[in-house]
């Protein structure tokens, strides 16, 4: 029997939501949200990107990361810096990177109970068949 393509394809998308909504309704006790974690986790990993390489790194167009990044600053939780050309640097304050920390426990948290009912040898082939598709 064929598995059903779209109910799979579903399936992947209704985790995700449910991923991106409990851990945002967690995020939210910290005066965060998931979008903003998810960029002070990209600066964390590249300091110095630009926006653009940023905006890649999080799924995110050039435009709503340059917001996003806007209102980050503005948190005193980024600083910017001109660098070669027309780029902006970007890199963590102490404000951001207290906070990322913070966040990071609670999304492994999160994602660790998320997936609780997974076996370990479950959760090793999903991530196989995932990245595989990627």
């Amino acid at each position: 029997m064929a598995t059903d393509i779209m109910a799979l394809g579903r399936a992947v998308k209704q985790v995700q939501w449910r991923h991106h909504r409990g851990l945002d309704r967690r995020l939210a006790d910290l005066g965060t949200t998931i979008t903003q974690w998810d960029a002070l986790r990209a600066i964390s990993e590249l300091p110095g990107a630009s926006a653009h390489e940023l905006a890649l790194r999080t799924f995110q167009s050039d435009q709503a990361f340059g917001t996003l990044a806007n209102r980050l600053a503005a948190q005193q939780l980024i600083a910017r810096a001109p660098g070669a050309g027309r780029r902006i640097e970007h890199r963590l304050t102490p404000a951001g990177e207290s906070l990322l920390a913070e966040a990071s426990l609670v999304a492994h948290e999160f994602v660790t109970g998320s997936f609780a009912d997974l076996t370990e040898p479950e959760r090793a082939i999903l991530l196989s068949l995932l990245t595989r598709l990627i």
